[in-house]
């Protein structure tokens, strides 16, 4: 059966949502000389993207992109999961300053509890359910929640096993005390598995046995799924399905994933092969071009 792909970045960094054909960035703020918010919602607004995800919820951000109709996804920092997780009355003065004190103005339709949460060095895993779930609840009492998805994004290393993609599989440390409960929270409340896609690293540790033309969605002959027999022609498909792989193991066959964050370097250190200019932009317009295309995986 033919997945459909939601997409959410590329390190200009793009968000792709591709049921409704939009396109969006991500908006990180973590550089010198950065343009004012308004100019930076101006060239969105003048690029045709209605979909943003930020980082966190600075108010100068929120309040420029306010009437805009851009599709806003704000995140809960790392650091305040212990806090989120356990008081629910924290919980909710986030909400009333960060979201209810926007929305619907701001056009806030996620908020992303934390970010690789299970690579984070200050292990905030721990904390993880606990707070998007008194976040979610702060949203129920604020009559928000049918407006606003609560996720988190995970990176691909939270799988145990991701090659084939047949056998794609989450590490096993992690399924009985998060991804259970997690997935169990999300098909509750209606909402997707948020994952951060990156084949510029597997390509880059594995570019002996991994085509460039492969990783950059290039015409090349493909690769077999020794386990399902499908062929794949692109990295991205492999790395997505291995998700689907391992949803399906735990038995959630209907959860939507969307993907959060995904793109490849245009200038990296001399031992990471294929970060270039030209690699970048063949990478992230070819993606493009597939999402809008409605393609979806094997």
């Amino acid at each position: 059966m033919e997945r459909r792909l939601i997409v959410c970045s590329i390190f200009l960094v793009l968000l792709v949502v591709a049921d409704a054909g939009s396109i969006g960035v991500n908006y990180g703020r973590v550089a010198n000389n950065l343009p004012s918010a308004v100019k930076v919602v101006q060239l969105l607004k003048s690029q045709g993207l209605d979909r943003v995800k930020v980082y966190d919820t600075d108010p100068a951000v929120l309040r420029a992109l306010a009437g805009t109709g851009i599709k806003v996804t704000v995140d809960l920092p790392n650091e305040r999961l212990c806090y989120a997780a356990k008081s629910p009355s924290y919980a909710l003065s986030w909400v009333e300053k960060n979201v209810a004190a926007y929305h619907p103005h701001t056009q806030i339709e996620a908020i992303a509890v934390g970010n690789e949460v299970f690579v984070d060095l200050h292990n905030t895993t721990k904390f993880l359910v606990s707070a998007m779930k008194n976040i979610h609840q702060a949203l129920v009492k604020y009559k928000l929640d049918s407006d606003i998805k609560v996720s988190s994004p995970i990176a691909l290393s939270a799988l145990g096993n991701s090659y084939p993609s047949s056998a794609g599989s989450f590490r096993p440390d992690l399924v009985e005390p998060i991804f259970k409960p997690m997935l169990d929270f999300l098909h509750q409340t209606g909402s997707y598995l948020m994952v951060n896609v990156y084949p510029f690293f597997a390509y880059e540790s594995n570019s002996d046995v991994i085509s460039l033309d492969y990783a950059l969605f290039r015409q090349n002959q493909g690769v077999v799924d020794p386990g399902n027999g499908l062929r794949y022609f692109n990295l991205f498909d492999a790395q997505i399905d291995a998700v689907f792989a391992a949803l399906n193991a735990l038995k959630y066959t209907d959860m939507k994933v969307v993907v959060t964050e995904t793109g490849w370097p245009s200038k990296g250190d001399e031992n990471e092969v294929g970060a270039s200019v030209e690699n970048a932009a063949a990478y992230n317009g070819n993606l493009i071009r597939k999402i809008l295309t409605g393609g979806g995986t094997p």
